[in-house]
């Protein structure tokens, strides 16, 4: 099987054997892939400089397979982003993709969504809003959606003004007033985030908290390598 120019963007890479570099990529068509570059690490075929995180791609590969061979890869555009916030702001972006996304399993809503974040994370005033709309949508398109605008057990829609009690498997639930078991969140913060529209910085922060809480639900207890890193100068990204 040859594919010739497919479009994607480089998750991962890393040393294989003695001169090929494992490669994870993400495309439209066909998801998170595995590909073997030979020789891409030696001198003679380098291909380090195009292989570039956040950089558009198109690849074309050949083989069956779990972990196919790439033939070749050229850029497609501008890199979105090259330094700053942004920059942790995409290897947390790249991490989730890894650590929930299957291979070879076509996701092009959330290959979609993903070249969204990526543009949004070029804008250092909208990075907090961009990645919490980038966890919704990756549930979303993974079958851990959230339920977020109504009660889980009543129906009942979401008021604004109540508190919630938040679980990662079933939703909210009116908040009792005592410790009870998932997150509390305000009803503001939920419907927030189910129409991906911050008005207030505080519903922001929460919806932080609460995704924060949702993911690692999902991720078990390896912690984020992203996070980890970002954490270092004493600041947190999510």
């Amino acid at each position: 099987m040859v594919m010739v120019l497919e479009p994607g963007y480089l998750l991962h890479r890393r040393r294989y054997r003695e001169s090929s570099l494992l490669l994870e990529i993400f495309t439209p068509q066909y998801g998170r892939m595995g590909l073997v570059a030979r020789g891409a690490a030696g001198g003679r075929r380098s291909q380090t400089g195009v292989l570039q995180a956040f950089q558009p791609l198109l690849f074309s590969w050949r083989g069956r397979g779990e972990l196919k061979t790439l033939a070749s890869v050229e850029g497609d555009g501008p890199a979105c982003f090259r330094d700053g916030k942004a920059l942790f702001g995409g290897f947390y972006l790249n991490e989730l993709l890894l650590r929930l996304v299957l291979r070879d399993d076509p996701h092009p809503e959330l290959y979609q969504a993903y070249d969204d974040a990526l543009q949004g994370l070029g804008n250092t005033e909208t990075i907090e809003v961009t990645l919490r709309i980038f966890e919704k949508r990756l549930l979303e398109a993974i079958g851990y959606g959230l339920v977020l605008d109504r009660e889980v057990d009543s129906e009942k829609d979401i008021i604004p003004t109540a508190v919630y009690h938040f679980h990662p498997q079933q939703g909210p639930s009116p908040s009792t007033g005592s410790a009870g078991e998932g997150m509390t969140v305000s009803g503001a913060t939920l419907l927030a985030l189910s129409r991906e529209c911050f008005d207030e910085n505080k519903d922001l922060q929460e919806a932080k908290q609460l995704m924060r809480g949702v993911l690692q639900f999902h991720l078990g207890d390896k912690p984020l390598a992203s996070r980890k890193a970002y954490m270092r100068p004493a600041r947190s990204l999510s």
